[in-house]
């Protein structure tokens, strides 16, 4: 594998970092916040939770236009900025309202690097090895949920504030991601949307001296016309990718995926665990979401995207059904974690590994930022409104009846890998794109 590509890809993929902390990392300060500020329910999980996500939808709705406007890499270090700015704005705050304006600040960070990143790797990379580059941004991902887990372990009880250093710590990483990404090139391809030829000839003699600026000119310009200028993404000869793009996002959230890791203190909690012990068990989740992430990226350019889906649909189907008996049925012990353990597993190397991937993947070069921003607003919207529905829904009809329907969800899953889902493995991206704008829908 290409040394330089593979240095800019992990920083790129640093994004994914941040990422994972900044979405995970109020699982350790939710339940003080609410006790804090003596919040409903549906406040805390709408307001002081939800807002973040709300701010991750704006963030990949309009995250498309950054990407394609200023570039790809220009949007990721504005992306660095925003995550430093709401780690010291969550951790001063004083009241309910300033503290989900600051996690909205990074709730347009976390959005808008789903757009970006996975679109920056999956250019620069080459065809053979783009599924493992875009892959690290998953595994970056999943590594600072892990360490957001471990940060909260460590930070709680050192203090009756000690909810303020759990939000406050990403600071750190992020001014380190943002002066990192400084460093790394604009997207040759990008450039080439926007006629700057030289620059993307001087880039790729740098990054990837075996391609020239010609060749990839020929294959961008293959399939495209006097019209492509003005396209869409949803122009009729493009509703493939479009489908495909909606459906692997709307399966990712409704797999149950967000809505535990947010939650997953308190649903340790519910299972009959204590405190500490529900901490220490999110530590376990991550450690597993990082080695299955792991052995997805591995994977994924050898077994494809496609079995990967496999995979992971029969380990969530088997997992989320076990889980939700475990709660209708009242089974006590470590029943609940383990059962847990293996739907972090099934997710990680099944959907986590593949979704930033497929997605940057299926869209031609001149819409790829906003494909992705369609498949990233699709994921973020659910992702939005799941979890702010957990703690009502916990407290109304009980944790089992919701892990049965995620676990029906999957089965449908199933059905969309077996029946629609192409695979894109060792193509290279124009050579998809022309192969998908012939598929009829």
């Amino acid at each position: 594998m290409n040394s330089k590509i593979l240095r800019i890809s992990l920083i790129a993929a640093l994004a994914g970092f941040l990422f994972g902390f900044d979405t995970v990392v109020i699982s350790g300060a939710e339940k003080k916040l609410q006790l804090l500020w003596d919040s409903s329910d549906w406040f805390h999980g709408t307001i002081v939770i939800g807002m973040a996500l709300w701010g991750t939808v704006v963030g990949a709705i309009f995250g498309g236009i950054p990407t394609n406007k200023i570039g790809r890499r220009n949007t990721l270090i504005w992306i660095g900025i925003l995550y430093s700015v709401s780690a010291i704005g969550s951790a001063f705050a004083n009241d309910p309202i300033m503290f989900a304006a600051a996690r909205f600040i990074g709730g347009l960070g976390v959005g808008a690097s789903t757009v970006a990143a996975p679109a920056y790797i999956s250019e620069i990379a080459p065809a053979k090895d783009r599924g493992r580059l875009v892959g690290f941004y998953q595994f970056m991902l999943v590594f600072g949920i892990l360490m957001a887990f471990v940060s909260n372990a460590l930070l709680s009880n050192v203090g009756e504030n000690d909810w303020r250093w759990m939000v406050g710590v990403e600071a750190i990483p992020a001014i380190i991601y943002t002066l990192f990404v400084i460093t790394v090139p604009k997207s040759p391809r990008w450039l080439l949307t926007k006629d700057r030829t030289e620059e993307a000839r001087t880039i790729l003699a740098t990054i990837n001296p075996d391609l020239t600026v010609e060749k990839l000119k020929a294959d961008m310009s293959q399939g495209m016309d006097e019209h492509s200028a003005s396209e869409n993404i949803f122009m009729k000869k493009y509703r493939f990718p479009l489908l495909l793009a909606f459906f692997i996002a709307f399966f990712n959230q409704f797999s149950g995926i967000n809505a535990f890791l947010y939650f997953a203190p308190r649903i340790f909690e519910a299972a009959g665990l204590g405190e500490s012990t529900a901490l220490l068990s999110s530590i376990g989740i991550g450690v597993t979401n990082i080695i299955f992430t792991f052995a997805g990226i591995f994977l994924i350019d050898k077994l494809g995207r496609r079995q990967l889906m496999y995979i992971g649909s029969f380990g969530y189907i088997i997992s989320l059904s076990l889980v939700a008996a475990a709660f209708i049925l009242e089974w006590q012990g470590m029943a609940v974690p383990i059962f847990l353990f293996l739907f972090i597993a099934s997710h990680a190397i099944g959907q986590g590994a593949v979704i930033w991937v497929f997605i940057s993947e299926v869209f031609p070069n001149h819409l790829r930022g906003s494909g992705q921003a369609f498949g990233s607003s699709t994921h973020w919207v659910l992702a939005a409104i799941i979890p702010s529905l957990v703690p009502f829904l916990f407290t109304e009809i009980g944790p089992g009846p919701v892990f049965a329907f995620f676990a029906f969800m999957m089965v449908l899953q199933l059905l969309f890998v077996r029946f629609f889902m192409p695979e894109t493995k060792g193509i290279s991206l124009e050579e998809l794109s022309k192969q998908f704008q012939k598929r009829k829908i």
